[in-house]
């Protein structure tokens, strides 16, 4: 979790309530398959962050980048 997921709202694209989060049980031996509803929204979830990742490392460089340089002054 990231500090500021504690105070933005979660995007859309990430992890929901009402997902289900129940937990395995010791009867349970099959294997479980991810459905096709669930491939699509890991798939979005991806995009969704290296859109974000993408759009950080822009800010970084716009903060870091070295200063034009000025003419000297006479």
């Amino acid at each position: 979790m990231n500090i500021l997921e504690i105070f933005e709202p979660t995007p859309t694209g990430y992890a929901t309530e009402k997902d289900d989060n129940s937990a395995e049980k010791l009867s349970d031996l099959r294997k479980t398959k991810l459905t096709l509803k669930q491939l699509d929204r890991l798939r979005i979830m991806n995009d969704v962050r290296k859109l974000e990742h993408e759009q950080k490392l822009e800010t970084v460089r716009t903060q870091y980048k070295a200063p034009a340089a000025q003419a000297p002054m006479m």
